[in-house]
């Protein structure tokens, strides 16, 4: 049973692995961020609004943060340097943008949770979908707003730098915006709408993706092997993990540990309310210092228990510590966010910078993180009309 359930998890979460690093390493996720730069760049703050969607375009692609950070890192920061932003402003919206990879569906987050705590891989993606827009719209408004306060902070590009027709930038988003948009669209809408599994929408992913880089005529042998062992790495890793964990979770249960904690966790004072505060402490501190996998299949299982015995939403509460282990992610000084960033940064950025910017943007991610706490509906409703119309 035990070795049955780490080949669903691998073959589950590799697919979509595999589908972000085709889109990643075939230079198509590069074209979407200068496209869209260009497209937004006129406004002030335009180019870290333009981070801002296509992070959030490629957290729904990729579902891997260190892809998406690393890259939109190399690609976008120089520029935005280049042009006179603020260091911390420019890196905390990369952090942060890039970091929407842990909760917006397909996000890997997402699919190891739905296993560890027993609801449906497909609940997760329609109840994570909404949390993880309201994070991509808080960043958004706070790049606008403060380059409305601030306009030295993020000035708009020079003409030069955005000097094309009309007819030339209709011609690039059409070819860099519009296949990936509808590749996004069709493996999330034939999940959400019931169509397919979101194994088979993660395989008609990767099919396209490569249908796409093939169109662009830069699918090669060399390319699919990068792709391939890059999934492999991280599906092994993965693998080995859940392996382990099982058997300490099976240990644990034999001596009577889970029976103990599932009762001090359920007596908590306060109940139910007591019970989300000390469970959100602890993923977020966890979170600060271990691995995302490591807390999704040796820690989050033991409070499963106490919350099924305190009759919460599983699948709200499995959003809301996927939400908490984002805000965990980008939390200094020892998120993994930053450090993904600091690795393809300039030499020109230091450490503290990235850890300052990403300040504002913790602080926007605890916001959304207390508005889906105390308004379960941000999770339950699109599940709910999925169910309805089902």
């Amino acid at each position: 049973m035990v070795w049955h359930d780490v080949q669903c998890n691998a073959v589950g979460h590799s697919i979509f692995v595999f589908l972000g690093s085709i889109f990643e390493k075939s230079g198509l996720a590069e074209e979407l961020l200068e496209t869209i730069g260009i497209v937004m760049g006129r406004l002030r703050g335009g180019l870290a609004l333009a981070v801002v969607v296509v992070g959030t375009l490629l957290a729904a692609t990729t579902g891997v943060v260190a892809a998406t950070i690393m890259m939109m890192g190399m690609v976008s920061l120089p520029v935005m340097l280049r042009y006179g932003y603020d260091k911390q402003l420019a890196t905390g919206t990369i952090i942060a943008s890039g970091t929407l990879a842990q909760l917006i569906p397909p996000s890997l987050v997402l699919v190891l949770l739905s296993d560890q705590m027993g609801v449906s891989v497909g609940d997760l993606f329609l109840g994570a979908l909404i949390p993880g827009l309201m994070l991509s719209g808080a960043y958004g408004l706070y790049v606008l707003a403060l380059a409305f306060w601030k306009p030295a902070l993020a000035p708009a590009l020079p003409l030069e730098a955005r000097d094309i027709s009309t007819r030339m930038l209709l011609l690039k988003i059409l070819k860099a915006v519009v296949p990936p948009s509808i590749l996004i669209f069709a493996v999330l809408g034939s999940i959400f709408f019931g169509i397919a599994t979101p194994t088979e929408a993660g395989a008609v992913g990767a099919v396209g993706a490569c249908i796409l880089t093939a169109l662009k005529r830069r699918l090669s042998r060399n390319l699919l092997l990068e792709a391939a062992h890059a999934t492999a790495v991280l599906t092994a890793l993965v693998v080995m993990i859940l392996f382990c964990s099982s058997f300490f979770s099976l240990v644990f249960d034999a001596l009577g540990g889970n029976t103990l904690l599932t009762t001090f966790l359920a007596e908590l004072p306060g109940g139910k309310w007591g019970f989300l505060l000390v469970s959100n402490l602890v993923v977020f501190v966890l979170g600060v210092f271990l691995e995302f996998i490591e807390i999704c299949f040796i820690a989050l299982p033991l409070l499963v228990p106490a919350a099924q015995q305190l009759d919460l939403d599983m699948v709200w509460f499995a959003v809301l510590m996927a939400v908490n282990l984002q805000i965990a992610f980008i939390s200094p000084p020892v998120g993994f966010s930053l450090f993904y960033l600091q690795g393809v940064a300039p030499a020109e950025v230091k450490t503290s910078d990235i850890h300052r910017g990403a300040l504002p943007f913790v602080g926007l991610q605890v916001l959304v993180l207390m508005l889906v706490l105390l308004f379960p509906q941000t999770v339950r409703w699109l599940v709910d009309l999925s169910a309805a119309s089902s």
